[in-house]
């Protein structure tokens, strides 16, 4: 279901640039083909036809966002990788990630004994 929405809502979104850079410009100066009659569409009619489409577009695009957002709340994945990871070793606390850890650091070992040896004679 999630990633029907997520095509639909990808669709969407493309459908709607289209319709905004088709529209005339009315008076900014980022506007793309907003100067002179001869356009695609340059009628009345068409104008309006473009401001229903995109209205109605955008309606679409808020809906599959808060759709989107809703499955994603309620699907059953943890909401952070290091929730799954967690998860999946079995074990709540300490190095759950193996010897090395997240960052590669190994866990603190007994301090070895660091006090000079007197020489050895023969």
């Amino acid at each position: 279901m999630e990633l029907v929405l997520v095509v639909i809502h990808l669709m969407v979104v493309v459908v709607l640039v289209a319709l905004v850079l088709f529209q005339k410009s009315e008076g900014g100066a980022l506007g793309i083909g907003g100067g002179g009659g001869g356009g695609f569409m340059s009628t009345r009619g068409s104008a309006s036809f473009l401001t229903r489409a995109t209205a109605f577009l955008a309606a679409a695009f808020f809906a599959t966002s808060i759709g989107l957002t809703v499955i994603a709340k309620i699907s059953d994945r943890p909401a952070d990788i290091l929730d799954s990871i967690q998860n999946s070793s079995g074990t709540s606390g300490g190095n759950t990630l193996g010897e090395g850890g997240i960052f590669g650091t190994q866990t603190p070992q007994e301090p070895q004994n660091t006090e000079p040896q007197a020489p050895v004679s023969q």
